[in-house]
């Protein structure tokens, strides 16, 4: 059992930067596909950004080139910097990671097993 943790939510205006993480309670980082997802009110849950064990990276194309997905083995922690914000970012966050995501795959959220609690990111204009 993978216990994930998110951090580093907040609100924010319009243009500015956050930094979300995500602790994992083992080491995942070779064996796992580790992703961001987002669900606004309402909505859908979306797959945001996805980091496979080849190194390879995906993005929502609303979010491509503002957001990026990154690991830290030695911490046990992955992370997602989000630039360029907009309010249509506003929604919970949760991170999620899986030894068995089909490669290219990684957004889609039925490929995960373990998820964190969310974390609420809210942008105003």
């Amino acid at each position: 059992q993978v216990h994930l943790v998110e951090s580093g939510g907040g609100s924010m205006q319009a243009g500015g930067s956050l930094r979300l993480s995500c602790s994992a309670s083992q080491y995942i980082y070779t064996k796992h596909c580790m992703g961001w997802f987002r669900q606004a009110p309402g909505k859908e849950r979306e797959g945001v950004a996805a980091l496979d064990t080849d190194g390879d990276t995906s993005y929502a194309s609303s979010v491509k080139g503002r957001f990026t997905i990154s690991k830290d083995g030695a911490k046990n922690t992955f992370y997602l910097d989000m630039n360029s914000l907009k309010p249509g970012d506003t929604a919970m966050y949760y991170c999620a990671a899986d030894p068995t995501v089909v490669p290219g795959w990684g957004l889609r959220q039925y490929q995960y097993t373990y998820w964190g609690q969310g974390t609420q990111v809210t942008v105003s204009s």
